[in-house]
């Protein structure tokens, strides 16, 4: 770190600690470190993404402001986010930045996805329950000894939220940690077919299959998403046959059993149904207070035991709700400028915990209902993605919370991202506009609609 970065951005940090509450300070402020310095520009480090996005959006002319009363030439402040211990901040822009800082692409020629791996899944901040713990047992056994065990495949099916990506990666982060294997691939099912649709268009499916037959563990995320896509279900049936007869660790989830898929061919279910299959249930009480718990803990929040057992006791569907949940909570604190404490958890989550209208529709019901719609898994429709068919169903998505929860145009933004509510806003009048015009549209509206199920 330049001590001389270190020294601006320490008088900054004075000059915003005098000008927010201790609860903001902590939350949003304390975490960030400076990089370096230069003649226009001050780099600073960020914990992750959404800290990112939430500092731009709230926070910016405050750091403005301060920049200038600091170094009395108001320097550019740009960002990177942590993913190891050697980060660095590219002179190019906050989201080219923290672009380049996550994107550690390995080039392939067609494919430039690398592994993919989110280094902060790891075994040790998966928080081990009843409702997980032959998974994770079953996740070690394969990490411990990749393609060498009966687990192969091994799949990992649970609900929306429940931790298989988590447990998933964290397999391919504790074998490459390891030595045991050199080359993994993590890859939504998203992702292999829109990799496969590219080589087809450019004549080089041969060149996608040997990139897939490479490698010494395959992690595929949803395969759910696999159903009815007949050439990407044969191309991926011969990748998985080359890799099982190499000894190669195949890793697959899903969200339902291997037998309540639909639309698969039958040799696939064959191989998935001969396989080690081990599922993921919601979280106990005990271990949703465990996992409050860990993350504040992670993340440096100072929470009462009694704010955390309020949301462990009402807030019981998946993991992704509860720290959503929390989250909400820490923007909302810091939004108002108070301190978190019970009163202000019951007044902030009154919108989750006893507004919903009768029907009982959730918003991760309504998500999980338009990502199935759209053929693409959740993080897809919720993360950065600005294709006309992601932002279509994200709208589509949008409109429905709207129109079928009590939650706020900026709760159903914090569910979509972290996005402002004026993006919902958007989204709403969109959809609005298309069903008065389009007879096609508006019939596909209804169709999800008549999809979703009360909680």
């Amino acid at each position: 770190m330049s001590e001389q970065a270190q020294k601006i951005w320490g008088e900054c940090l004075e000059y915003v600690r005098n000008r927010v509450p201790a609860q903001t300070y902590d939350t949003w402020f304390a975490p960030m470190r400076a990089i370096s310095v230069d003649e226009n520009n001050l780099f600073l480090q960020v914990p992750n993404k959404f800290f990112y996005d939430w500092i731009e959006s709230h926070y910016k002319p405050l750091l403005e402001k301060a920049v200038t009363e600091v170094t009395g030439n108001g320097l550019n402040v740009k960002y990177t986010v942590l993913l190891s211990d050697e980060v660095r901040a590219k002179d190019d822009g906050p989201e080219a930045s923290y672009s380049n800082a996550v994107e550690t692409n390995v080039k392939t020629g067609l494919l430039e996805h690398g592994s993919k791996l989110n280094e902060r899944y790891v075994f040790d901040t998966f928080v081990e329950g009843s409702s997980n713990q032959f998974a994770k047992a079953a996740a070690m056994a394969v990490a411990s000894a990749p393609g060498r065990t009966s687990f192969n495949p091994l799949v990992i099916y649970g609900g929306t939220g429940l931790g298989k990506t988590h447990l998933v990666q964290a397999i391919g982060n504790e074998a490459i940690a390891s030595g045991r294997v050199r080359r993994v691939v993590y890859v939504s099912s998203d992702t292999f077919t829109l990799d496969f649709i590219a080589a087809i268009q450019k004549n080089r499916t041969t060149e996608f299959a040997r990139y897939y037959r490479s490698v010494d563990m395959l992690l595929l995320d949803d395969i759910q998403f696999f159903q009815n896509k007949e050439q990407t279900q044969e191309q991926f049936f011969h990748i998985f046959n080359d890799l099982y007869q190499h000894h190669k660790q195949i890793v697959l989830t899903t969200d339902k059993p291997p037998l309540e898929l639909r639309g698969l061919q039958e040799r696939l279910l064959s191989r998935f149904q001969s396989s080690l299959t081990v599922d993921i249930q919601p979280p106990d009480l005990e271990t949703r207070i465990a996992i409050l718990q860990k993350k504040a803990s992670d993340d440096g929040l100072d929470i009462s035991f009694e704010v955390i057992e309020f949301l462990s006791v009402n807030i019981r569907s998946n993991i992704r709700e509860l720290e959503g949940a929390l989250i909400r909570l820490l923007a909302y604190s810091s939004l108002m400028r108070v301190d978190i404490d019970l009163p202000l958890a019951q007044k902030v989550l009154r919108e989750i915990l006893g507004t919903r209208p009768a029907s009982g529709i959730s918003i991760e019901n309504i998500q999980s209902v338009v990502a199935n719609a759209f053929r693409m898994n959740l993080d897809t429709l919720v993360g950065k993605g600005r294709s006309q068919e992601v932002a279509e169903a994200r709208m589509i998505a949008m409109y429905l919370a709207r129109e079928h929860t009590n939650l706020s145009l900026k709760s159903i933004g914090l569910y979509f991202g972290g996005r402002d509510h004026s993006t919902v806003v958007h989204a709403c009048k969109w959809v609005e506009g298309r069903l008065q015009e389009d007879a096609k549209f508006a019939e596909r509206i209804n169709a999800l609609r008549r999809n979703l199920n009360p909680a």
